[in-house]
């Protein structure tokens, strides 16, 4: 475990009870953060990356992201298997760096979008249709974590890559606004994206909100569903199989009643399907995909084309919002 900072000590917690796998120790640039939590979980503190990276077949990459090209390409060298955390790196050529390196050295590389692995989405991907609109909100209070980055890269990267998941097809258009309020990047973010064949998304992060919010939803023809990533539970809302249109009920009427007004409200026209996960955590089913990749039982269900793939996006909302932050300081008051 490389880094045990906020989210690298959870990535300990479960690799150390985690079946079928050894937790090899931790190391962290903060010799007493890296002691405490090894304490904490009787495993080996290492006294450097070199010495975790002599004890491991496979690491989680936790640092700050502007490491993890640095960790992880010292990782590679070593025929070390890496699970970075998102994003893959902080700029493109980065993250593409770390990909070939892997290639060229037949080491695994699985990226740490967490929420592929939320119980609820796993739960709702058997019932991804096509979808034609997608509307996410994650909205966090603000905390000084991860401030060298935007809101986009630090948070709102999550669901560009669950978008790129339930909509693979290529992107044609993206605009984007954002504004840096507590940091010298943008902390709240709004993006809205077209995707090749009419299907559109929009996007919001914060980490300036007063609660926790990550909430997911989407239209398609079949329905609609709704998704609390947070609570794990949502619904799928779609039309009663006996009244696919309001217009069949108004042929199944009788002549003379066709004035009538037609059944109200929602329950009469929509069947409503509970949507629960199997309630393992969304970390544990992560390392556990990675472990599997690592062994050589299925690849990894995140790669790191598909941690390029959300990047890519990513950046290319951050750009935009870099041009509206600057038209908006241009512009006269």
């Amino acid at each position: 475990m490389a880094g045990v900072g906020a989210l690298g000590r959870h990535h300990a917690r479960v690799a150390h009870s985690l079946p079928g796998a050894r937790c090899s120790g931790v190391f962290d640039v903060d010799p007493a953060r890296s002691a405490a939590i090894a304490d904490r979980l009787d495993i080996p503190s290492r006294p450097s990356l070199r010495a975790l990276l002599g004890a491991s077949d496979a690491i989680v990459i936790a640092v700050p992201s502007t490491a993890h090209e640095e960790v992880a390409l010292e990782a590679i060298a070593a025929g070390v298997h890496i699970l970075v955390e998102k994003p893959l790196a902080p700029d493109l050529a980065g993250a593409e760096r770390i990909v070939e390196a892997a290639r060229a050295r037949g080491v695994v590389v699985q990226v740490g979008h967490v929420e592929r692995f939320n119980p609820v989405v796993r739960a709702a991907l058997p019932l991804i249709d096509g979808p034609l609109f997608v509307e996410s909100h994650r909205l966090a209070p603000f905390s000084p974590r991860s401030l060298d980055i935007a809101v986009v890269l630090d948070l709102m990267i999550h669901d560009v890559d669950l978008l790129c998941t339930l909509i693979p097809r290529p992107v044609e258009s993206v605009a984007a606004v954002g504004v840096p309020v507590l940091s010298p990047h943008a902390d709240i973010a709004n993006a809205r994206l077209e995707f090749r064949g009419g299907a559109v998304a929009n996007l919001t992060a914060s980490r300036i909100s007063r609660r926790r919010v990550r909430k997911l939803r989407i239209w398609q023809r079949s329905g609609y569903l709704s998704l609390d990533l947070a609570a794990g539970v949502g619904e799928f809302h779609r039309l009663k199989r006996e009244l696919p249109i309001l217009e069949a009920w108004r042929e199944r009427v009788p002549a003379g009643l066709r004035s009538a007004a037609p059944p109200s409200g929602l329950s009469a026209l929509v069947d409503r399907t509970p949507v629960r996960g199997d309630g393992r955590e969304s970390l544990e089913v992560e390392l556990a995909a990675f472990r599997d990749a690592v062994a050589g039982v299925a690849p990894p269900p995140v790669t790191g084309e598909d941690g390029v793939r959300a990047l890519r996006l990513s950046l290319a909302i951050e750009e935009r919002i870099r041009d509206h932050v600057a038209h908006t300081r241009s512009s006269p008051s």
